[in-house]
């Protein structure tokens, strides 16, 4: 066995990402990802912030990733009636933090990441549903539930919020919690101005809603509450779902029903989880990265960012730290008080999204002004960190 072998457990962001990393610090990945095939068109999109951009910068992807998507100037929020109550300014991000917000969709920063992560001479194998993962004195075995097998001198559990590699690492761990939201999004036909490059978020009086005009149409998502024993994923038509969402939002702006109206499928379906913090993300010569260790809700714009700032920390620590434990430690160290702390924000943020009565939204439009500033502040601290591949 090559004492410089890795095993990546995820071929999301966080795999690719890592993978490359780790094979500029010397080590030899390897790409193990459970889907049968890539999922290049499946998933709504992200909003990669700025300290996420930077680290795209540090692998030579960032121009890729602006060319396909995106630049976000802001956010603007509207009460049920349509009325803007307040507004974060994006606009100077790349004066402020050196990049900008870019909305992309999921697949896309997937497939850009896979692919260099293949140009480079990663290996990436599709099919591998992990079942097994023994650590040894001098390595790593996993199984797959297509029989194969794969060894190493380490491996990095990227698999998600749901992680498989978490779940046999950690058998008494907490599980993720339902949120009680579910989100759902795509694009649509509808195209509207916006000039000022803005994602415009509106608390719907029966779910929340967000769009983002592009040239090509309208970006769109939707957060319903959902109770927590109905199945998000059972078979429903494009159009049934369709019906659904213009019924959840049929007393909202009419912006709202124009852009479902012309959505095109698919329409993605995904429960939102809370992973409650763990113990620890590692043991021995297994760790997890991204949401696989610390799953975060969307509604600080900030998963995706994380995981990539994730990839860069564990590999440069790799390369820094020769003993695979020590470097974990120092990984988890370095990462664990940032990570928390832009979670907890994020149910904060979650929290607001839930229909309320109507002294609820009075008192909501009233003080969200003076929670935005607030909110500002805390974002200019996160979109300012930067993690530099040349740093000690």
């Amino acid at each position: 066995m090559n004492a410089r072998e890795v095993i990546v457990i995820g071929c999301g962001i966080a795999g690719p990402a890592a993978a490359l990393f780790l094979r500029r610090a010397g080590y030899s990945p390897r790409i193990y990802e459970a889907a049968p095939a890539p999922r290049d068109e499946e998933g709504a999109f992200f909003n990669i912030a700025p300290n996420g951009m930077h680290v795209l910068r540090e692998l030579g992807v960032e121009e890729e990733v602006r060319r396909l998507g995106h630049v976000t100037r802001g956010l603007a929020f509207h009460n049920e009636v349509g009325l803007e109550i307040g507004r974060l300014d994006g606009s100077r991000d790349e004066q402020l933090f050196g990049a900008s917000s870019i909305l992309i969709p999921r697949g896309t920063i997937g497939r850009i990441l896979r692919e260099k992560a293949e140009r480079e001479g990663i290996p990436v194998s599709f099919g591998k549903r992990l079942v097994e993962i023994e650590e040894g004195r001098d390595g790593v075995r996993t199984s797959f539930e297509d029989g194969s097998e794969a060894t190493a001198s380490i491996a990095i559990g990227c698999d998600g919020v749901h992680s498989r590699t978490r779940k046999l690492l950690f058998p008494d761990a907490p599980a993720p919690e339902f949120g009680g939201l579910l989100d759902t999004g795509g694009l649509s036909r509808k195209v509207l101005p916006n000039g000022d490059g803005v994602m415009h978020l509106l608390f719907g009086r029966r779910a929340f809603f967000g769009y983002f005009a592009a040239p090509e149409g309208t970006y769109w998502f939707s957060n319903v509450p959902w109770p927590a024993d109905e199945d998000s994923l059972a078979p429903i038509s494009f159009e049934a779902w369709r019906d659904r969402l213009l019924e959840e939002h049929r007393d909202d702006p009419e912006i709202v029903s124009e852009i479902l109206r012309e959505a095109t499928a698919p329409l993605g379906r995904w429960k939102l989880y809370e992973m409650p913090s763990l113990p620890t993300w590692h043991r021995g010569r297994i760790c997890l990265i991204g949401d696989a260790a610390h799953a975060t809700p969307p509604h600080a714009g900030q998963g995706a960012s994380l995981a990539l700032e994730d990839s860069l920390a564990l590999a440069r620590c790799l390369r820094d730290v020769p003993e695979p434990a020590a470097a974990f430690e120092a990984f988890e160290k370095l990462r664990r008080r940032r990570v928390e702390r832009i979670v907890a924000h994020a149910r904060r943020n979650g929290s607001t999204k839930a229909p309320g009565s109507a002294i609820a939204r009075w008192f909501r439009d009233r003080m969200l002004p003076v929670f935005l500033k607030l909110g500002a502040r805390a974002a200019q601290q996160t979109y300012a960190y930067r993690l530099r591949w040349e740093e000690g």
